[in-house]
């Protein structure tokens, strides 16, 4: 019988975080196998350890949601580097995955694992004007009611993430989406991660310094059940790699991100911009049972 690790990636809570499955001995599953399982499972996203890790860390990876594999998950890639550190004891893996090679170092502190991956080489390119029509009419924005200094792009760190800035708190609360509608345009973008809406976060008042840049994120993400994704690890990436491109960051640069509020499970995805290269982000993960 397979085991299945049910964790939470992004919260040192059972109760937060986005909730992944790991497989760690997935050598010889089938894909419909893998498929099976992770909609067994039923969470976002289900990572298989299809070999590894060895002496050097380094293991081979896929990752199925319930009805398809998909590229690269962060908050299951994370999962995967804290069970595995805290199984094996190493400090250092390095993911072969479908969409490239991903490094990663874990620490521990306080009883608390944290990972940080670095993902792969970021690409961002503005959206077509009707796309960008189309997707804004479905989930019920306006042109205007988008951030005028984070112009929306569709973003690349390990999937392809639509990124839209929102400027007014309540716009950002109050948005719905019709999810079969949203997952039809998905599907003909070949948008394989998730569609991100972001608002940036005024500074705490009186604070000195300000602290670094924060957001505030909703991830679409329509799957089976799931509507809303309340930790995504790759957007985070595709947001950094977004930032710098616009020039809104100067790396090298932190940025803060917190989800998972309108789905009851808060998150907190901490990105680091370099000036060049792959975007880490880190967070902590643990057992849900």
């Amino acid at each position: 019988m397979t085991e299945i690790f049910r964790m939470t990636a992004f919260s040192d809570h059972p109760d937060g975080g986005n909730p992944a499955g790991v497989v760690l001995e997935g050598a010889g599953l089938t894909d419909a196998e893998m498929l099976h399982l992770a909609a067994e499972v039923g969470f976002s996203e289900t990572a298989f350890v299809l070999s590894g890790p060895d002496s050097d860390g380094a293991a081979r990876l896929r990752f199925f949601s319930p009805l398809a594999e998909v590229p690269f998950c962060g908050h299951a890639t994370v999962a995967t580097a804290v069970l595995l550190a805290e199984r094996t004891g190493q400090d250092r893996f390095s993911f072969d995955t479908p969409a490239g090679e991903i490094s990663l170092r874990t620490r521990t502190a306080d009883g608390v694992t944290h990972a940080s991956f670095t993902s792969v080489e970021p690409w961002v390119r503005e959206l077509e004007h009707q796309t960008l029509t189309d997707l804004l009419s479905l989930l019920g924005i306006h042109r205007e009611d988008l951030d005028p200094r984070l112009p929306p792009r569709e973003s690349f760190a390990g999937n392809p993430h639509p990124v839209l800035a929102v400027r007014d708190a309540e716009v950002f609360d109050s948005f719905d989406v019709d999810p079969q509608a949203v997952r039809r345009l998905m599907d003909a973008q070949g948008w394989t991660g998730t569609v991100t809406v972001v608002h940036r976060m005024a500074p705490t008042p009186g604070s000195e310094p300000p602290g670094p840049l924060t957001f505030e994120a909703r991830n679409i993400f329509p799957v089976g059940e799931i509507t809303e994704d309340p930790a995504t690890g790759s957007a985070a990436a595709s947001v950094g790699a977004w930032l710098r491109s616009l020039g809104a960051v100067s790396p090298p640069e932190q940025v803060v991100i917190h989800q998972g509020r309108h789905v009851g499970r808060p998150s907190v995805l901490l990105g680091h911009v370099p000036e060049a290269g792959g975007i880490t982000v880190t967070g902590t993960a643990t057992l849900i049972r």
